[in-house]
C-alpha cells in the first residue's frame, strides 16, 4: 500500500534533530511502513526510542486497510506510548473486493481500548477516478458514522476534495473530535475548519518552499485547534525533504511552526502536547 502515496523516498533516514525542551506526540504515522516489520521486530522498538530520546513520546499509528488496521491494534497492545487508529483509506475503499466485509472488520478492530480514532478516512479525488468517488463518499460516510458511534475521532485525509469533504461533514454531522490530517488547504478552508470547531494537523509540508498557502493557514488555527505529524515515513521536512521520515522528526517541524507563527516554543509546544491528549485519550 506504500504506493498509494506516491512519494519519493530515498530510503536514508533523516538525522535526528535537537530534543525538545519538553515533549510532545506525533499525531500520524505509519510505522509498518518504515519498518516493513512485525509490530515486535527491533526495528519498531528502535523507532519508538529514537523518537522519545528527541522528546516524541506519544505517536498514534494511523490504519489505511483492514489487515493494516489490524497491525496498528497490536502495535498500540505492545507499546504504551503508542494508540490506534483505523479505517480504509479512500483509494483503498472503492477497490477492495468486499467493501461491506472489510467496514464490518474495521467497526470491530474499532472496539479495541487501544483504538482512538476511526482514520484515515476521507476523500481524494487526485487518485480516485470519478466512476469510483461515489463508492469512495459512502465507505466516508460509514466512517464517519462509526466514530459517532463510538465516541472517537475521526482522521480525515482530503486530496483535491476540500468542499466535497466540508460538505459531506456538513450532511452527515461531523464527530466531535474531527481532525483534518495533513492539512492542505488555504487560509480560507483553515478558517471554516477553525469555525467549525475541527482540528488542523500539520505536516513536513509547512516546511516546504513550493507550500505558502500552508504558512499562511496555519498562522490562523488557534493553539486548542492545533496538532503536528510526520505521516511518516513520508513528508521529511526541510532541510531533508526526501528522506526517510521517522516521528523524530517532529521537534523539526515544531520550531519550523513556532517560527513562522511567532509563538514561543515551549509554549506552543505544550499546547499541542495537551490536545494530543484531549483528542486521542490517555497513552
Amino acid at each position: 500500500m506504500a504506493d498509494r502515496h506516491n512519494r519519493d523516498i530515498d530510503g536514508k533516514p533523516a538525522p535526528l534533530p535537537e530534543p525538545l525542551p519538553i515533549t510532545c506526540g506525533d499525531s500520524h504515522a505509519h510505522l509498518e511502513i518504515v519498518t516493513n516489520t512485525e509490530p515486535d521486530h527491533p526495528e519498531i522498538a528502535r523507532v519508538i526510542a529514537e523518537a522519545a530520546a528527541v522528546g516524541i513520546d506519544r505517536i498514534v499509528q494511523v490504519g489505511y486497510s483492514a489487515e493494516q488496521s489490524d497491525w496498528c491494534v497490536r502495535l498500540a497492545d505492545r507499546f504504551p506510548n503508542v494508540v490506534a487508529a483505523v479505517a480504509l483509506h479512500p483509494n483503498e475503499a472503492p477497490v477492495v473486493d468486499n467493501l461491506e466485509s472489510d467496514l464490518a472488520r474495521i467497526a470491530e478492530l474499532a472496539k479495541h481500548p487501544r483504538v482512538r480514532a476511526i482514520g484515515e478516512t476521507g476523500l481524494d479525488f487526485f487518485r480516485t477516478s470519478p466512476d469510483l468517488q461515489d463508492r469512495q463518499r459512502y465507505s466516508f460516510k460509514r466512517h464517519i458514522q462509526l466514530a459517532k458511534e463510538l465516541h472517537k475521532t475521526v482522521v480525515i485525509h482530503d486530496r483535491d476534495a476540500h468542499q466535497a469533504v466540508l460538505d459531506t461533514l456538513d450532511e452527515v454531522g461531523a464527530p466531535a473530535r474531527t481532525v483534518f490530517h495533513c492539512f492542505s488547504g488555504d487560509a480560507q478552508m483553515a478558517s471554516e475548519c477553525v469555525a467549525k470547531g475541527y482540528i488542523l494537523s500539520f505536516a513536513g509540508t509547512v516546511t516546504f518552499k513550493n507550500a505558502p498557502q500552508l504558512r499562511e493557514a496555519l498562522k490562523l488555527v488557534p493553539l486548542d485547534q492545533l496538532l503536528v505529524e510526520t505521516d511518516s515515513p513520508f513528508l521529511a521536512p526541510m532541510p531533508h525533504r526526501g528522506a526517510l521520515n521517522t516521528p523524530a522528526q517532529i521537534p523539526n517541524i515544531l520550531r519550523f511552526m513556532a517560527a513562522e507563527r511567532g509563538d514561543d516554543l515551549v509554549e506552543m509546544v505544550g499546547a499541542i502536547g495537551k490536545n494530543l491528549d484531549r483528542i486521542f485519550g490517555p497513552f
